[in-house]
């Protein structure tokens, strides 16, 4: 592993300390951002996004495992390192129990240091070696982002990508569930395999069994040659279902001794295959919901859910649409021999706040239309607009707007629960009654409109 490429967070409210930790880690190539307190660390990591946290113990504020507790919450593949006095050992154990990657006693070895660095580093994933070359990272080079939580996802996908674990994949559609599944095989001893990739709902119930497992010539109606199936396509490699909720129970059995045998039988053969498949699912469904109303095999659904992971929506990584906009932007514009160079100021402001039911795949035809209408270098904001439909309703709105909705919103709810009793609400909200009439008038609220009827 190229330690330049790895950043590390450390944290210590002892100064002497920070420095020299800093230098130690700055002098083996490694980049470093120093903060002298738990709080700060906090901050400072959605920017910084470190492969590694080094913190002290005790610290006056929060210390370091208030510390851990609040970066697992966030991102539960970053490695982090306890430094302890010798007095507070028995504590630092108790901390590896938790979930700490390890712990260094202080005054500390250099070389110790960088060997517990190490391997914390190599603990976080990286590609296998037939990767190599100058692409590294080749196998996420299909997705952009900028966004932290994007990022704690990608450290989990490295992670369990070098297993041969089942991998279920949940997220709205068009969020990127194969282009994620196409990574975790790049990512993956089987890269060299193939990907096979088919979407279950697009398979008439009659048809599941000779799509999956192939079938001979002449073995129903219709079967004029040998077919191999999908299982036989990817063996060696990665078989990509998505949508496997709108798999027939009819079938999901057939799939699950597949899974269990390794093998497969073609439909009229006599005799099975083996096979060596890895299985990535995907669904939008509520996949446990499904198995609880008994649509979906409770058996399958446990040998398919061994690892889960959830791509967020696009409107909760928002900070990705201006990479993803110029990255589609490039590929489109050339595609339709158009010199368009970006949008608009205003037209990228609407870009930001919309609601993206949609997501990325709504994005990209977005995207697509406001190019193939555009006639300017730079797309206006009335093209968005357009390709958007008027979809505001649910984008971000404006602070003023928020904080005027909230307030009424409240208002509300306080004069019903109080049946309109104004000297109630404003000591329940904790305000002076001239206050609070002050809010209502402004909200044009009349306390008057929430007397029930039989109030005297």
């Amino acid at each position: 592993m190229n330690a330049s490429r790895n950043r590390i967070l450390v944290v210590d409210d002892d100064p002497a300390l920070l420095r020299l930790l800093s230098m130690r880690l700055s002098a083996a190539s490694y980049e470093v951002a120093a903060v002298e307190s738990g709080e700060k660390a906090i901050a400072q990591t959605p920017t910084f996004q470190p492969h590694l946290v080094i913190t002290d113990l005790r610290m006056n504020g929060m210390d370091g495992m208030a510390l851990f507790d609040q970066i697992h919450e966030r991102n539960q593949t970053l490695p982090v390192i306890i430094l302890t006095a010798h007095g507070s050992i028995p504590e630092a154990v108790d901390a590896t129990s938790r979930g700490v990657f390890g712990y260094l006693t202080k005054p500390f070895d250099s070389k110790e240091l960088l060997e517990q660095v190490k391997r914390a580093l190599r603990v976080t994933g990286e590609p296998p070696e037939h990767h190599g070359g100058d692409g590294a990272e080749e196998w996420r080079q299909g997705i952009v982002t900028r966004s932290p939580l994007m990022e704690d996802l990608l450290g989990q996908t490295l992670l369990v990508a070098s297993s041969s674990a089942s991998i279920l994949i949940h997220g709205q559609s068009g969020t990127g569930k194969e282009v994620l599944a196409q990574a975790i095989h790049k990512a993956s001893p089987r890269a060299r395999g193939e990907f096979v990739a088919v979407n279950c709902s697009a398979i008439p119930e009659a048809l599941f069994e000779s799509e999956f497992f192939g079938h001979l010539k002449g073995s129903f109606t219709g079967a004029t040659r040998d077919h191999n199936g999908l299982f036989s396509a990817a063996n060696g490699g990665t078989l990509f279902l998505d949508e496997i909720g709108d798999m027939p129970v009819s079938f999901q059995v057939k799939l699950l001794r597949a899974i269990q045998e390794r093998s497969i039988r073609p439909v009229g053969a006599t005799r099975s295959q083996e096979i060596d498949v890895r299985i990535i699912s995907a669904t939008h469904h509520d996949l446990d919901e499904l198995r609880k109303s008994g649509t979906f095999r409770e058996d399958l659904y446990y040998r398919l859910n061994v690892v889960t992971l959830d791509i967020p929506s696009l409107v909760k990584r928002r900070e990705d649409i201006p990479l993803l906009v110029n990255q589609f932007l490039g590929t489109l514009s050339d595609a339709a021999k158009k010199s368009v160079k970006g949008f608009s100021p205003d037209a990228m402001e609407v870009l930001l706040s919309a609601p993206w039911p949609g997501n990325v795949r709504q994005l990209f035809n977005v995207v697509e239309q406001s190019v193939a209408f555009c006639t300017t270098s730079l797309i206006p904001v009335s093209l968005v607009q357009r390709a958007l439909r008027d979809e505001a309703e649910g984008a971000i709105p404006a602070f003023s707007d928020a904080r005027a909705r909230f307030e009424r919103e409240y208002l509300t709810q306080l004069l019903q629960i109080t049946n309109g009793n104004v000297s109630q609400a404003a000591r329940i909200a904790k305000r002076n009654r001239t206050e609070f009439y002050k809010l209502l008038h402004k909200h044009h609220l009349k306390s008057s409109q929430f007397k029930s009827a039989r109030s005297p």
